[in-house]
């Protein structure tokens, strides 16, 4: 029977159970969602297990497969509430990223060829790495914040990678947020927060929950919504 697991970087992680399949395989999506096709009678722990084994393959497979139409180059540039990003040319023969809170730099040699595949897989590798470090400082304090702002008490929260799912709630009020939340503007990251957080309450989207996000978003949940699914992503 198929079943489903969390994990503490691709959030929900579904599992297909094949009579034909021979090997476990694992796929990642253009939105950072991983599937496992199984054969029969393969546990949890043991995916888990061999999920870590081809954690960084699949990692960096997703940044490739993720808006291919787009590059990164000395013209790219991020500028989000709480995250800034741009390439500046240096006279040096190697990359240099410069990562603060808030803001990342990175330096590129004269002869970078923008291009190639593999430099757009590190690219891609040292903005997420940069997202999730200042993911790490602002979301908890903020989430924190607001939970106690409305009495919404939680678990535990974990920074995870999704490129498309912004946050999930499970079992035991434990929250996971995706560090692409840096990207938002301010009000869509609350927005996001209170979500998962309104989630502690009522754990699927039926009346209770659209009743509780009215009261926490002041009757603009629709709006909201409308607005984060219009949102582009930068790469």
């Amino acid at each position: 029977m198929d079943t489903s697991f969390e994990d503490k970087e691709f959030g929900h992680v579904e599992v297909r159970v094949n009579t034909r399949c021979v090997n476990t395989i694992f796929r990642i999506n253009t939105a950072g969602k991983v599937t496992v096709t199984t054969p029969p009678g393969i546990g949890v722990a043991t995916l888990r297990e061999q999920l870590d084994r081809v954690r960084t393959r699949l990692r960096e497979k997703g940044a490739s497969i993720r808006r291919p139409g787009i590059i990164i180059d000395l013209n790219y540039r991020i500028d989000a509430d709480y995250f800034k990003m741009e390439l500046v040319r240096g006279d040096r023969e190697r990359f240099l990223s410069r990562s603060e809170l808030g803001k990342l730099t990175i330096v590129c040699p004269t002869h970078a060829v923008f291009e190639a595949p593999d430099l757009q897989a590190w690219l891609r590798k040292v903005i997420v790495g940069a997202l999730r470090r200042n993911a790490q400082v602002v979301l908890p304090p903020r989430l924190y914040m607001l939970s106690q702002q409305y009495n919404l008490p939680y678990q535990s929260v974990r920074i995870t990678t999704p490129h498309k799912r912004w946050g999930s709630c499970v079992g035991k009020r434990r929250i996971n947020l995706s560090c692409y939340l840096m990207l938002l503007p301010e009000p869509l990251i609350d927005y996001v927060l209170l979500h998962e957080l309104a989630h502690t309450k009522a754990m699927n989207h039926g009346a209770d929950f659209h009743a509780l996000m009215y009261e926490l978003t002041g009757g603009n949940e629709a709006a909201l919504t409308e607005e984060l699914n219009r949102f582009q992503m930068p790469f």
